[in-house]
């Protein structure tokens, strides 16, 4: 079972027309245009430095909680 609109036409009823609402034409205005905001002082990085980078923070956050551990500091 569907619920439909139906609205009064002459004689009979007939189904109102099913429109699409684009809900995205209220969250912009039709000026917003941003530009590119450039960054001259970012350096862009390879992943592998990320990565290199990443993976020795992680390393040593590990090797800090085993030392605490090991050494009583935790505890």
């Amino acid at each position: 079972m569907s619920l439909k609109l139906y609205r009064p036409s002459g004689r009979d009823l007939e189904p109102s027309p099913v429109e699409p609402e684009d809900w995205r034409k209220d969250l912009r205005s039709a000026r917003w245009k941003p530009s590119r905001l450039a960054n001259p002082e970012a350096q862009p990085l390879r992943p592998w430095q990320g990565l290199l980078f990443f993976g020795g923070l992680a390393a040593l956050t590990f090797v800090l909680v085993v030392l605490g551990y090991v050494s009583g500091f935790w505890s």
